[in-house]
């Protein structure tokens, strides 16, 4: 629920939905979502000043159950 919610919210704000990639893994004070982007929706998904990316979190941790944190990254993680 929470992947689908943060996916659909990315989604509406990019102009490349098809590069969106959610990944949840576990982390030490609860679940870590990156969220991959187009790096030139990067800007976007960020917002100025951080504040698209501060209201994205903010909706999620009202919905969320358990403390989850959100990371937008503009390529893959390397593993």
């Amino acid at each position: 629920m929470i992947l689908d919610a943060v996916d659909f919210l990315v989604k509406s704000i990019v102009r490349n939905p098809d590069d969106v990639r959610v990944t949840k893994r576990p982390g030490r004070r609860g679940p870590q979502l990156n969220v991959v982007v187009h790096p030139d929706d990067l800007p976007r998904v960020i917002g100025r000043h951080g504040r698209t990316a501060e209201a994205i979190r903010t909706v999620i941790d009202a919905i969320a159950r358990e403390d989850v944190h959100v990371n937008f990254v503009d390529v893959a993680p390397r593993s």
